[in-house]
């Protein structure tokens, strides 16, 4: 097995099992190498009940396939978004190990709906909230949030048990619009001011990085994007109000 996907296969956990392991195997299997089945046959047989930095990446790689795939398009900007995006998190050789599993992915069919059920059972809110936000932007990496996309991102929220506010919230921070600022914050543009403090204070709180640091610290910067984008909202909303 190459160094990279020693790397690779090293951080994961429970996706090694269920329809994403099955994906994974298929990957394995295309690749030719028996010592590399062998040692995912090993791996995969363990129980492991925490999410590892490379069972986020595996399943968001299934997910953004997924999302790829919506429009019937598969765009060199959006390849590129993935691409970039690996190489913010890991080194050219673990990017290179999950480009070529992603674009193994993209060619297979595969159950969305049984790999969200795994995901929603054995990943935290937080890190299936960081799924979605990452999705819109492979969406938005085109200039255009398309509408299958759009509907495709709402189905996987909903497998992933991720409610209708949440996924109003991180849709906002790519589809601007007169009610932007509210709708990420949770809020109605009735709300009082205090009402609008008070939603601040609970959305900083959800979507603070600190809530994904297990994820490691690379990881741990996507983070940093929907807090950001919270504070923003809020700064918004108190310049259109002369909130002090």
């Amino acid at each position: 097995m190459s160094v990279g996907k020693k790397i690779l296969f090293g951080s994961l956990g429970w996706v090694l099992g269920g329809p994403i392991g099955a994906i994974i195997g298929y990957y394995l299997a295309s690749s030719g190498d028996q010592a590399e089945r062998s040692h995912f046959s090993q791996t995969a047989s363990g129980i492991y009940p925490s999410t590892k930095p490379g069972d986020f990446m595996v399943s968001l790689m299934v997910l953004l396939g997924a999302v790829m795939k919506a429009d019937k398009q598969l765009l060199k900007s959006e390849l590129d978004y993935v691409n970039s995006f690996l190489k913010q998190q890991f080194n050219n050789q673990q990017t290179q190990e999950f480009m070529n599993l992603f674009k193994d992915i993209i060619k297979q069919d595969y159950p969305v709906r049984d790999v969200c059920r795994q995901i929603q059972r054995s990943m935290d809110h937080p890190s299936r909230l960081e799924l979605i936000h990452v999705l819109f932007g492979l969406s938005k990496a085109d200039g255009h949030v398309h509408p299958d996309e759009i509907k495709v991102i709402h189905t996987i929220a909903r497998y992933l048990n991720i409610n209708e506010h949440d996924f109003d919230s991180i849709k906002a921070m790519f589809i601007k619009d007169t009610q932007s600022a509210y709708k990420i914050l949770e809020v109605e543009k009735s709300a009082s001011d205090s009402e609008v403090k008070k939603a601040y204070r609970k959305m900083a709180s959800k979507y603070h990085p600190d809530k994904v640091a297990h994820l490691g610290a690379e990881l741990k910067k996507l983070a940093e994007e929907k807090f950001k984008a919270v504070n923003d909202a809020y700064q918004s909303i108190k310049k259109e109000r002369g909130m002090s």
